[in-house]
């Protein structure tokens, strides 16, 4: 007996690239239209896979070559979130990855689905060499302006990362340079083209947007869990009516609290 259409979709499912290719042979001649669904389903799902897996790979091939460039050796890559909020911490996340195992779903953290950053935010801090996530509070962002701030986040987390053992050859930073470090490496859009870029981007934001969410507890009427400090209409409307906490950025909320002239 021939084997039904629900039967073919099932193993079309399970089936890996090679047992996909072995299946589709044996269906070509299979003129049902729920088969001929199915295998293209498959197939669809086996070139996303494949085309994930040629992603993963550029973004630790490039971070090789860049540091095959330097002169080879260990690589930590660096990267910032809470850049623009109103209110909140800068967190800058610095992580060390080995070759292997590859982190699976490695991307910027804008481009992950929330709930997917919570899983790989996890792999990355089991399998990292190190890492860490460092912070400037809003009084010294106000104190001392933004590009400061970074650069102090980036050689704390430097410095966190060679306090646990692990010296960096290449310090890899997204975007444009700060001269904060000689091994500093730039790369514009590095949080989508280098592994430790991108895994830094990733446990920084899970890391942040925690403690946004802790801070909602202690401030409820700013809608931190779901705003994270950022300028949403509800938060700037929250300003208006509650004025500023300790842990908003006064600098950056100065034409929501301008007085009216009439």
């Amino acid at each position: 007996m021939g084997l039904t259409v629900a039967d073919i979709e099932r193993r079309l499912r399970e089936a890996d690239a090679r047992e996909f290719a072995v299946l589709e042979r044996s269906l070509v001649a299979d003129a049902r239209k729920g088969v001929r669904d199915a295998v293209e389903r498959a197939r669809r799902r086996i070139e996303a896979q494949e085309a994930e897996r040629a992603r993963l790979a550029a973004l630790y091939a490039f971070e090789r070559e860049l540091a095959a460039g330097r002169g080879g050796g260990v690589v930590v890559g660096l990267d910032e979130v809470g850049r623009g909020p109103l209110a909140g911490p800068l967190a800058v996340g610095a992580v060390v990855l080995p070759l292997e195992p590859v982190v699976e779903g490695l991307n910027d953290s804008k481009q992950v689905r929330p709930e997917d950053r919570e899983r790989i935010a996890a792999q990355v801090k089991a399998v990292a060499v190190a890492w860490t996530v460092e912070y400037v509070e809003a009084c010294d962002i106000d104190a001392c302006g933004m590009t400061a701030s970074l650069v102090t986040a980036f050689r704390r987390a430097v410095a966190c990362v060679e306090a646990a053992g692990v010296r960096p050859d290449v310090v890899l930073l997204d975007g444009n340079p700060l001269r904060m470090d000689p091994r500093e490496v730039n790369v514009v859009k590095g949080d989508c083209r280098c592994a430790s870029i991108a895994a830094a981007s990733i446990v920084a934001k899970v890391e942040r947007d925690a403690l946004m969410c802790r801070l909602a507890e202690e401030y409820p009427e700013y809608g931190f869990e779901s705003c994270k400090g950022y300028a949403s209409p509800a938060h700037i409307e929250a300003i208006k009516r509650f004025g500023l906490t300790p842990v908003h950025r006064a600098s950056f909320c100065t034409s929501f609290l301008q007085p009216t002239l009439f």
